[in-house]
């Protein structure tokens, strides 16, 4: 094709230094938008040429600075007196540095709030503890993995959770306990009225006729009976018929206190057997509302707390609202060896493998660049640096 238009440039330049093309005005301005048209056809065809050719294509500009979506989730990201570190940060600082581009952080409280930035085009990227799902992958674009974690199960301490006098200590001043007691002293103060009216005209009677201390008398008769420990019986017929009715109420009641300490026991005993995902029905699991902590936990039918950040689900564990903890493994992890040292302890394997990434909006521009940085950091051993400062086990 380019021989051809050769060609016939040579044919309109041959034209044009002969004599009668020199002089025919019609034909000299026909031979030169012709001329012009060739020109541009060959221009067409080299930047053509040049656009598709992979060693001449140039790079896109990044836009500058980069809006960076975070949320503060230890050790991923860390913040101290309004200045951000951690895993997640360090990272993207050389990723950033690697580009050579400039950035901004934007903190967001939760992983929806996050996701909701980046979809509405208020942020360019999210970086923290991202998990790469099925679902997210729809909506938003990953980064190659930044680390490989999933799911585990915290629980408090099992020193703790097998302590008697502490379980028995929580007995006696649990919310139950005192409803039992509240029923109870309302139906002896019931029942020493009925005694000490049906007694008190009674000859040998076992209270006195007047009120005081007659219903003293009638309340240490109604409660020891409800305890099954009667020492003395009323002397009148109808006075013993309600002793009978009494003491049958006195069995029932220290059965169902009886019952009620035993269970409430075991369940405070049974919450330090959890080990596996199979101990968890039954059992009130926290977690981060929108996580896929909370996602694993619906689907396996385990009732979920969920709280909006991940502190949140460690006080409500300490406080006991809640046996367990079901969250990212390498930050319950941290917590584990750090703040909650001696308060908590990691129990089984991981329960779902997860990887972590860096999010962006579907066919960013930015995806390639920084998973070009990310590989080289891992190459030159940058990435390990960084792993090893923040989830050496011994260092943390």
């Amino acid at each position: 094709m380019i021989n051809a238009i050769v060609t016939k440039f040579r044919q309109i330049m041959a034209r044009r230094k002969s004599p009668i093309g020199r002089y025919d005005r019609k034909n000299k301005t026909r031979h030169s938008l012709a001329l012009y048209t060739c020109i541009g056809l060959v221009g067409g065809i080299l930047a053509l040429l040049l656009m598709t050719s992979p060693g001449l294509t140039q790079k896109p500009q990044l836009q500058q600075p980069l809006l960076v979506a975070t949320r503060v989730i230890p050790p991923f990201v860390i913040t101290d007196k309004g200045e951000l570190s951690g895993f997640s940060i360090d990272l993207w600082r050389s990723i950033a540095n690697q580009i050579g581009i400039e950035y901004k952080f934007i903190e967001y409280s939760s992983v929806p709030e996050l996701l909701s930035a980046i979809k509405d085009k208020k942020a360019n990227l999210g970086i923290a503890a991202i998990s790469i799902t099925a679902e997210r992958q729809q909506d938003f674009d990953f980064s190659l993995p930044i680390l490989a974690g999933g799911l585990q199960i915290m629980v408090r301490n099992s020193e703790t959770n097998n302590s008697a006098f502490l379980n028995i200590l929580q007995l006696f001043f649990s919310t139950s306990l005192l409803q039992v007691i509240g029923i109870a002293l309302v139906l002896i103060v019931v029942a020493a009225h009925i005694i000490w009216l049906f007694e008190r005209h009674h000859q040998n009677g076992m209270v006195s006729k007047s009120y005081f201390p007659g219903i003293f008398k009638a309340c240490w008769w109604a409660a020891a009976t409800l305890a099954t420990q009667a020492d003395e019986m009323p002397k009148g017929v109808l006075g013993r018929l309600v002793g009978i009715v009494w003491m049958f109420i006195g069995v029932l009641f220290v059965a169902y206190f009886t019952a009620s300490a035993t269970t409430s026991l075991t369940v405070q005993q049974l919450q330090g057997d959890i080990k596996t995902i199979d101990d968890l029905p039954g059992k009130v699991v926290a977690t981060t509302a929108g996580s896929t902590a909370a996602a694993y936990l619906r689907e396996h039918k385990i009732s979920v707390l969920e709280v909006t950040k991940i502190e949140q689900a460690y006080n409500a564990l300490q406080t006991k609202k809640a046996d367990a903890v079901v969250f990212d493994a390498p930050v319950l992890l941290f917590y584990a060896a750090n703040e909650g040292k001696g308060k908590v302890e990691i129990v089984g394997s991981i329960l779902r493998e997860e990887s972590y990434g860096i999010i962006l909006p579907n066919n960013s521009p930015y995806r390639k660049p920084i998973n070009q940085a990310l590989l080289s950091l891992k190459e030159n051993g940058t990435y390990q640096s960084l792993y090893d400062k923040w989830f050496n086990a011994e260092k943390s």
